[in-house]
């Protein structure tokens, strides 16, 4: 699912992302197979970086990693981001983002 999205680089795990922000929801929405991009919707409003901090949160809690391991490396002011996770394996990624145990 996500291979297109995820890629090893420097000890750090990149996952590219589509922000949709201002959703009723916070939620991924799978990936975007022209973009090679998770889709995430987030319900904050892409205003003095709510939306940014929803997404990371977003990551946080899903992926079970402390906030200081999610980080945006690019693309801060742009619907594309490129994330940079620590501390987690890209096959946990997947699996996480899937909804696995």
């Amino acid at each position: 699912m996500l291979d297109s999205a995820l890629r090893e680089s420097a000890g750090a795990v990149l996952l590219d992302v589509l922000v949709t922000p201002g959703a009723a929801r916070t939620e991924a929405r799978g990936v975007d197979p022209w973009r090679h991009a998770l889709r995430i919707r987030v319900a904050a409003q892409a205003h003095e970086g709510a939306a940014n901090d929803a997404l990371v949160r977003f990551l946080s809690d899903t992926l079970g990693l402390p906030r200081s391991s999610v980080r945006i490396a690019s693309g801060r002011a742009a619907r594309r981001k490129t994330i940079a996770l620590s501390g987690i394996e890209p096959s946990e990624v997947e699996r996480r983002l899937a909804g696995g145990p």
